[in-house]
């Protein structure tokens, strides 16, 4: 048994190659780009106006100002500002040449001859400089970012359609157990639904992946390696869940061998899940993740979601807060790393949750974080500061 900290080094340490693709800006986001990006453009292009007003000398504020121009955002000015002149102007406008102030359009008043008078003792420039944002040629954004729509806009505006991306994996999912039937059938006595395979399809279509679903393998290592084998030839990650403990029925880790995994890890000291194998065949990998569901949902947020970024070439770092206790935590055995399920309340509070261990997927409906509670820790007292991973 390794610890789970060890578990994650050979994940991060793992060997993966990234094929890139281009694709559409609509389809980007949650992609994963696979070159620097930089600006054949300055921001902004020209000195403009950060509000409608009035473009005018600042040494001219306390004067009547004549109106010389109407300036709409994309039409370049015609005429240059002078002393005691001005031009009405448009937020995003360009500022006209011989101005170095936008008055406000509410910090005026207009006279019967159409003059415009400044009614404040002072104001700001509220001008945006040629280049104060992003110089021609500046780099604005590094291989390997996770797109969100922030980053679509700076892709648009420095003129890239269609950005270079990591090919994104094809994940394919197995559940073992004769005690299993899917979802829309009456479980026989003995029997109980399918959810395992369910959720962690969810969680793939989380992250905008493909999931290849190969159904039910019987408890026996012909039909484990059958699913095993088809998986692996339509997928680039296998995620199978169930038969990877020490029980007579258990037959993972023995097929996988079989199938010509290298297995890297099968037990790790961790709860729920320590029964979790990783191993590598053909530059393809395979998790045997156990069977109850919070195992399974717990182990692909802590360790699967790791190997699948960085398949996609991104260093994943969770969301991890920093926040008091709301009451004393405690628990009987101490010898591995428990992530248990909490909720951050609306006072910035970490509520625990009743949760009956890792069967108890329902302990999971208000859960919206991860709580790490280290190996020989037993206890935690309210208000001390604890670490918990965003769901």
């Amino acid at each position: 048994m390794i610890t789970f900290e060890e578990a994650l080094s050979i994940i991060n340490n793992t060997r993966v190659s990234c094929t890139t693709e281009k694709v559409s800006l609509e389809t980007s986001p949650g992609r994963i780009l696979a070159e620097d990006i930089y600006s054949d453009v300055e921001m902004p292009p020209f000195d403009k106006a950060a509000v409608d007003g009035f473009a005018c000398r600042r040494a001219d504020l306390h004067g009547l100002l004549e109106v010389i121009e109407v300036i709409p955002a994309g039409k370049q000015p015609e005429k240059a500002v002078a002393a005691g002149k001005c031009s009405r102007i448009m937020t995003g406008a360009m500022v006209p040449e011989g101005a170095d102030t936008v008055i406000m359009v509410e910090h005026t008043e207009e006279t019967e001859d159409g003059s415009v008078r400044f009614l404040k003792e002072k104001t700001s420039a509220n001008i945006a400089y040629r280049a104060e944002d992003v110089k021609q040629g500046q780099q604005v954004l590094n291989k390997g970012t996770l797109l969100k729509p922030q980053h679509i806009a700076i892709l648009a505006a420095v003129g890239i359609p269609e950005p270079l991306v990591f090919r994104k994996p094809v994940i394919g999912i197995i559940s073992t157990g004769d005690e299993l039937t899917e979802p829309g059938n009456k479980p026989r006595t003995g029997q109980i639904r399918n959810s395992n395979a369910w959720q962690l399809m969810a969680q793939t279509n989380q992250l905008r992946l493909k999931t290849v679903y190969t159904g039910i393998a019987a408890d026996t290592p012909e039909s484990v390696k059958k699913h095993i084998q088809e998986a692996f030839g339509k997928s680039d990650i296998v995620l199978l869940t169930g038969g990877v403990s020490m029980g007579d029925f258990d037959h993972v880790p023995a097929v996988m061998e079989e199938t010509g995994v290298n297995i890297l890890f099968k037990s790790v000291a961790v709860q729920p899940g320590r029964p979790t194998v990783f191993g590598i065949r053909d530059n393809k990998y395979i998790f045997g993740l156990p069977g109850n569901p919070v195992s399974s949902f717990v182990q692909f947020e802590l360790l699967v979601k790791q190997l699948i970024y960085r398949i996609m070439g991104h260093q994943f770092r969770p969301a991890i807060l920093r926040l008091p206790m709301a009451s004393d935590y405690s628990r009987r055995k101490a010898v591995r790393k428990s992530f248990i399920p909490v909720r951050i309340n609306a006072e910035g509070l970490i509520e625990q949750l009743e949760y009956h261990g890792s069967a108890h997927i329902h302990a999971y409906e208000e859960a919206n974080g991860l709580m790490a509670v280290e190996i020989g820790e037993a206890q935690i007292a309210k208000g001390e500061m604890r670490y918990v991973r965003q769901l």
